[in-house]
């Protein structure tokens, strides 16, 4: 196993820690060390693709578990906001169905010999969803409450960005990965 699935694999293994620093109240500093957590998780994301694509060691099972490996962070993360009243349930609802829409579809390439790798969309709106819970988890508006209209707003225009990349991320999956929609038999006819 190469170097960037070794971190892809590291980042999975670092989200039960990171939601029980954000989770159990017994943890002093919970936010922050889940917020760390968190971030040093999101930096294997980034380290992990640059690795593979500048030493070519891009593999298909790297292009598959590195989007998982981002969802489950992620996802695992707004959950536990919405247990926090930090993020409303309805807008991690419609990203969690982006993401089971973008694997089950990524399920039917693979079927057909194909292999989905993450696009330009979908990157963007990874990285607006991990600012997104980074500011969400650290709570800064109860820290500065000096500056909490700000961060609020902020937090905010994170959230509902996030949302319209999700939508904009899947939109753009499925109209370029149509092809893979169509059922066909082995011999070519239609189904």
């Amino acid at each position: 196993m190469n170097l960037p699935n070794k971190l892809t694999i590291f980042r999975v293994i670092l989200i039960p820690f990171f939601l029980a620093a954000l989770m159990l109240p017994i943890i002093p500093a919970g936010k922050w060390i889940a917020g760390g957590i968190f971030i040093l998780a999101s930096l294997t994301d980034l380290f992990d693709g640059k690795l593979a694509r500048k030493y070519n060691m891009v593999t298909d099972f790297g292009k598959f578990m590195d989007p998982l490996a981002d969802k489950l962070l992620v996802c695992s993360a707004m959950i536990a906001l919405i247990e926090m009243n930090r993020i409303p349930a309805w807008v991690v609802i419609v990203i969690i169905a982006r993401e089971f829409i973008i694997s089950g579809f990524r399920l039917v390439a693979s079927d057909q010999g194909t292999v989905i790798a993450a696009s330009y969309w979908g990157k963007v709106k990874t990285t607006f969803q991990m600012l997104m819970v980074i500011l969400l988890i650290t709570d800064l508006s109860a820290d500065i409450p000096s500056a909490s209209g700000i961060i609020i707003l902020t937090e905010q225009i994170l959230i509902y960005s996030s949302l319209l990349l999700t939508v904009i991320s899947l939109v753009d999956y499925l109209v370029k990965n149509r092809g893979v929609l169509s059922e066909q038999k082995k011999d070519g006819d239609q189904i």
